[in-house]
């Protein structure tokens, strides 16, 4: 990706809290994590002063690269990728919240490095293949996790229309509100107003910031 700015990206964040507002939410009620995976470890310092406050990683060597350029207390660091149980013990003490925690294996790690929250990933739309705790497995997964779960994350099929994803982000709304969960992490790019009108608390936003 080409080198951003901070007056790019701080005029791109002020239009994603506008349409924020605009599918009905308070803007202040929503958190804006901005997936850093395809930036460089020298773009941070654009991000920090554009006023981006919190930032999601998705790899694990590379969350530890930008944290030693960028410093542990530029931002609140999230990790938002696919969380390999081989690599909790990396992540879990850089971050204040993992978002994708989806296996026993994670589970089991999370016990010997404990990680300070966690969502649980969920696979809402039942696809094969796909990471995420089936939504009547969710009550057993979360009474196994060693360490505190804060809400749910998803991510619905790949569609054309937002629209399309609306119910999957309305069914994991209704599954936070049964298991008495607060944060729902859902919606990126394409599709975070949806998720936002559904109860989103916190976006996964790229492209919107940076282009």
């Amino acid at each position: 990706m080409a080198d951003i700015g901070a007056a790019r990206i701080r005029a791109n964040l002020e239009r994603v809290r506008e349409r924020i507002a605009s599918a009905g939410r308070d803007p202040g009620d929503v958190t804006v994590c901005a997936a850093v995976k395809y930036l460089s470890a020298d773009s941070m310092q654009a991000l920090a002063e554009g006023g981006i406050e919190v930032v999601g990683e998705n790899r694990a060597q590379a969350l530890i690269e930008k944290q030693e350029v960028a410093g542990r207390d530029s931002f609140d660091w999230h990790f938002i990728g696919a969380l390999q149980s081989k690599k909790v013990r990396d992540v879990a003490p850089r971050v204040s919240l993992i978002h994708s925690v989806a296996s026993d294996s994670a589970l089991a790690q999370l016990e010997k490095h404990p990680a300070p929250e966690v969502l649980v990933q969920v696979n809402v739309a039942g696809e094969e293949g796909k990471a995420g705790i089936a939504p009547a497995e969710l009550g057993d997964f979360i009474a196994r996790c060693p360490v505190p779960v804060g809400g749910l994350m998803t991510m619905p099929p790949f569609v054309e229309d937002p629209e399309d994803s609306r119910r999957h982000f309305a069914a994991l709304a209704e599954l936070a509100g049964a298991h008495g969960l607060e944060k729902l992490s859902m919606g990126t790019t394409q599709d975070f107003e949806v998720a936002v009108a559904e109860g989103a608390t916190i976006v996964r936003l790229g492209t919107v910031l940076y282009a």
